[in-house]
């Protein structure tokens, strides 16, 4: 933002984090690690789920996470490791990082197969080719066939090889309205692709074109792939387009909200309500 003083080239959060500090109960508990665990998985997603309906940038997800998380283990006394030990907080944020990893990695149930895949074989290739083979194998264990994810215009499958299809080789004239074959991971990548090349103005309309279901999946889908790009392949230049999409998502909405029914194009227009 323009009007941050400090933000400016320097290691700070897009976003403002408020820190509150309470007085710790005199009749507080003292747990043990497995316990603390189970309290995590318990309290963090739904606490991370209010983050993301918050539009926290995924690079902000991991510092953001810690209020909640450090909440379940500064309620207690003490957490005891197993030679019972106190848990230092060194190891309590480990925990919780682990538990944000295993939100991110469950959302990826939710969607359809042929994002599931694309999802997988991403984070193993990036845009660089794979066996067909390994990718059969992968495809089938998610009930379709690499035909399925090549028809859904995610990947180009050709002498052995599979490659996932890079943004700049997506279809110019693609509309989600007319795709018979409509996936995720294909709205995600031409969201991005919009808003990179032509403004926050054409990504709102293809945000109101895809419909407000559709557009929750693919900001789901954003903080999975800035995941997976930052902490698993290192790809901060393919990072950074996950989070610039989360980090102007309020305004999209806002956008999509407002552009009227007759500005919209193709053979079905798709109500959004935000």
């Amino acid at each position: 933002m323009a009007n941050r003083m400090i933000a400016s080239g320097t290691n700070a959060l897009a976003n403002s984090v408020v820190l509150v500090c309470r007085k710790k109960e005199a009749s507080a508990e003292i747990i043990t690690r497995a316990e603390f665990i189970r309290a995590l998985k318990r309290e963090l997603p739904p606490a991370i789920a209010e983050l993301q309906a918050a539009n926290i940038a995924p690079a902000d997800m991991p510092q953001s996470a810690i209020g909640p998380g450090m909440g379940v283990f500064s309620r207690y006394k003490a957490v005891l490791e197993a030679d019972d030990s106190p848990m230092t907080v060194k190891a309590a944020l480990q925990l919780i990082n682990r538990e944000l990893d295993e939100f991110l990695s469950n959302i990826q149930g939710e969607f359809d197969p042929d994002t599931r895949f694309a999802i997988s074989w991403f984070e193993l290739h990036g845009s660089e080719k794979g066996d067909y083979g390994a990718a059969d194998n992968l495809a089938r264990a998610r009930g379709i066939a690499v035909e399925s994810v090549k028809h859904a215009g995610i990947v180009e499958s050709a002498a052995g090889k599979v490659r996932i299809l890079k943004r700049d080789e997506l279809l110019d004239d693609w509309d989600p309205n007319t795709d018979p074959h409509l996936t995720v991971w294909e709205c995600c990548q031409y969201l991005i692709r919009a808003l990179e090349n032509d403004g926050e103005y054409a990504a709102a309309m293809l945000l109101k074109k895809m419909g407000a279901d559709k557009a929750e999946a693919v900001k789901d889908l954003a903080y999975c792939l800035y995941d997976i790009c930052s902490n698993k392949r290192k790809d901060a230049k393919e990072a950074t387009s996950y989070n610039a999409l989360i980090a102007v998502w309020t305004e999209l909405t806002r956008q999509a909200a407002s552009i009227p029914d007759h500005e919209m194009t193709g053979n079905r227009q798709t109500a959004m309500n935000f």
